[in-house]
């Protein structure tokens, strides 16, 4: 689970919980997971939501309120409770917080004090001795040309994190048009994107993860939808709430990204934390990536996350030496993928994940090793020396102003 709260929230009011919730909505690291009209069901709601916070307005019926953040503190232990009131009187603060709220805010509440208090819930709910990060993590999977095997990676990715029994892991397919890691995991989903996309109001945790196709390494798939019609109907405000309830239930969440970077691909861009680009060491590909990053430089923060990973070194068919590579795209190269053509048709045909087929072998452990590297902020080390086994093809200029190499 990551470090976003979950908020159910009651107030007879109509007006001043509208105002509440819309502010709640347009926050990151908050899912609102119920809303209540009446301080007497509010007890069964949690029960039934099981929210981190629990918001009580006060102003309907100040001693109702009292009574329930007792109960609530009795009942619901777990369940952080934040009050709020138009009122700023000391007693009714004071009474408050003996009954049980471990925040008191005042109408109109502000942003900047919403965001402190629930900042503060946070920190005790899941900063604690040991002061672990507990966010989720996001981490989109792209290509800088066709075929290079951004779906090989993502699917294997995803289900070498889902073998953490600490991990929760989706997967979600976003090449619309054409995506595949349902072939790659042998599944035929009940749900696709389309359907969580257009009910995505009416789910909670338990409904998402329904929703989503369980796979026997512990990986969640979200995959495209079945219909190309459906596909204009997904777009970056219908992601937005997607995104926001999976990073609200998964520890881990990886994007297989389209070839197209369409502004859905973009949006997940900029919402993920790591972005890894796949490319293999020949020209196209590396000239793709050059024009890539111009671009990507115009993002704000997009740079930084992106991380290179090279595929299938190794190959025979002339490839172009790292080192060049290197020199050309002007950055570090994040991780290097042996070359392991029969294992990967097998695994594509079988529907079965590298760490499943060959749990031991050398393009396993490189993406073991990536995945413990994303994890732990740490570059990878490739398993062999297999980039000194590049050819010395002849190296042209990629881009408009980059030097040629003799």
């Amino acid at each position: 689970m990551s470090n976003v709260l979950r908020l159910a929230i009651v107030d007879p009011r109509d007006d001043s919980r509208e105002k509440l919730k819309t502010m709640l909505l347009g926050m990151e690291i908050v899912w609102l997971e119920a809303e209540c009209s009446r301080y007497e069901f509010f007890p069964d709601v949690v029960a039934q939501s099981n929210p981190d916070v629990g918001v009580i307005c006060l102003d309907s019926d100040p001693d109702k309120a009292i009574s329930l953040l007792e109960k609530m503190r009795t009942e619901a232990p777990d369940c952080a409770l934040l009050a709020v009131s138009g009122s700023a009187d000391g007693q009714r603060i004071l009474k408050a917080m003996r009954a049980g709220a471990k925040e008191f805010l005042t109408l109109p509440v502000s942003l900047e004090e919403l965001m402190g208090a629930l900042g503060r819930i946070s920190q005790t709910k899941f900063g604690g001795a040991d002061g672990k990060n507990r966010a989720s993590r996001i981490i989109a999977v792209a290509g800088a040309s066709g075929g290079v095997g951004c779906t090989s990676v993502a699917v294997n990715l995803g289900c070498i994190l889902a073998a953490n029994p600490a991990n929760t892991v989706a997967l979600v397919d976003l090449d619309l048009a054409v995506g595949d890691a349902d072939v790659f995991l042998d599944t035929i989903p009940d749900y696709s994107l389309i359907d969580v996309t257009q009910n995505v109001a009416r789910l909670d945790f338990q409904l998402l993860k329904r929703s989503l196709t369980k796979h026997s390494s512990g990986l969640y798939l979200l995959p495209r939808p079945v219909q190309l019609q459906d596909v204009r109907l997904i777009n970056p405000d219908s992601l937005r709430r997607v995104f926001g309830l999976l990073k609200a239930t998964f520890s881990h969440i990886v994007i297989d990204l389209s070839k197209g970077y369409t502004e859905t691909d973009l949006s997940a861009i900029e919402f993920a934390n790591d972005v890894l680009v796949v490319v293999q060491l020949d020209l196209p590909c590396l000239r793709n990536l050059v024009r890539l990053q111009m671009s990507f430089d115009e993002i704000e923060g997009l740079r930084d996350k992106l991380k290179i990973v090279v595929n299938r070194v190794g190959l025979e068919s002339g490839q172009i030496k790292l080192k060049k590579a290197r020199e050309t795209i002007g950055r570090d190269i994040f991780a290097q993928i042996p070359n392991d053509y029969r294992t990967m048709v097998e695994v594509r045909n079988n529907g079965v994940p590298l760490l499943e087929h060959a749990p031991k072998a050398a393009i396993t452990l490189a993406m073991q090793q990536m995945a413990s590297a994303l994890c732990n902020n740490g570059v990878v080390e490739p398993t062999e020396n297999v980039s000194d086994s590049t050819s010395n093809s002849s190296w042209i200029s990629f881009w408009p102003g980059k030097s040629k190499a003799k």
